[in-house]
């Protein structure tokens, strides 16, 4: 039995097509926001992916094009967090974060020979790494200044007691900055209960061997866990000691 999956072709393309038009009618009768919202971003996507697909086709056959490839896609998570974080010019300071997550993850598992130093191999589970270290660090920004901004009055109230800047901004941050890691907490709790990642779903279709696509799941999960505590963590101590901060003009 085959485990081929999505062909390109006519179908793929009146299947998307129909799922986007759907989802555009419901937004219509439920007055969600502009109707057209869906199938723009559905273009947009296939437009991205299209062209992502034909440098990744050069760019796996040789390490330092994967390198270079990362290092494009680590500059795209450093803007994406920066613009989330609503921050101005100080939120250039989050690619710290967005390394020190990726920079826990990605040289241990290339050391180890866990992951073979190739390029089919880094872009996948790097890219995994860096997409949640990017998504941690951009809702931990944005929900720690938000904290700042709303209890701000607290941090008044610490700072007249003696306490440090930095510890007095970390008081009102610190929950708001640790929901960040729900998210995949949560996927890891749940997998194979609730959802089966892409990972785990991509090697199945390839291998067939459920037990190789659970070994390549439990170490991207674990890896995330780890990449996303590193840049929270990061994060956290950047907005407590105000390198990071609001009402900088972009």
């Amino acid at each position: 039995m085959s485990t081929s999956l999505a062909h390109p072709g006519l179908a793929l393309a009146v299947v998307c097509t129909v799922m986007a038009l759907a989802a555009a009618l419901v937004y219509r009768v439920a007055a969600l926001d502009h109707p057209l919202v869906v199938p723009r971003a559905a273009l947009r996507g296939a437009a991205q992916l299209a062209a992502v697909s034909v440098v990744l086709a050069a760019a796996l056959t040789h390490l330092w094009s994967a390198a270079a490839v990362l290092a494009l896609m680590f500059a795209a998570a450093s803007v994406t967090s920066a613009r989330r974080a609503d921050a101005g010019r100080s939120a250039a300071w989050l690619s710290v974060a967005l390394a020190a997550g990726v920079g826990a993850v990605l040289p241990l598992l290339l050391v180890s020979g866990v992951v073979p130093l190739e390029g089919v191999a880094v872009i996948p589970i790097g890219g995994i790494v860096l997409g949640g270290a990017m998504t941690a660090t951009s809702l931990a920004a944005k929900r720690s200044l938000d904290a700042i901004t709303q209890r701000y009055g607290e941090v008044e109230a610490a700072l007249s007691l003696g306490l440090s800047l930095r510890d007095s901004r970390m008081e009102v941050i610190r929950t708001a900055a640790s929901d960040a890691l729900l998210p995949g907490l949560d996927q890891t709790r749940t997998v194979g209960l609730v959802t089966l990642p892409g990972a785990f779903v991509g090697v199945l279709l390839a291998s067939g061997s459920a037990v190789q696509a659970g070994a390549v799941q439990i170490l991207v999960l674990v890896g995330l866990l780890l990449a996303q505590t590193c840049a929270v963590a990061v994060t956290m101590e950047l907005v407590a000691r105000a390198v990071v901060r609001r009402g900088v003009p972009v």
